[in-house]
C-alpha cells in the first residue's frame, strides 16, 4: 500500500499505475497540501482518468 501523501516521487513512480507520474503527484501535493482521497489524483496533470478502481485500491491518503 502506497501513502501518496507521505511517499516519494520515486516510491509514486514504483506503484501500479502511477509510474512516469510520481514527480507530478508529489509537486501537487507540495503546492496544494495533503490529498483526502486518491480521487484527487484525478486533478493532478496527466493523470485524469489514469487509474483504475483495483489501481486506486492499492493506494491510501
Amino acid at each position: 500500500m502506497t501513502n501518496i501523501n507521505v511517499a516519494s516521487a520515486d516510491e509514486l513512480d514504483a506503484a501500479d499505475g502511477l509510474k512516469g507520474h510520481g514527480f507530478e503527484i508529489a509537486r501537487y501535493r507540495d503546492e496544494r497540501g495533503r490529498f483526502t482521497d486518491t480521487r484527487q489524483l484525478d486533478e493532478v496533470p496527466g493523470m485524469a482518468g489514469v487509474l483504475t478502481d483495483d489501481q486506486r485500491g492499492h493506494l491510501t491518503v
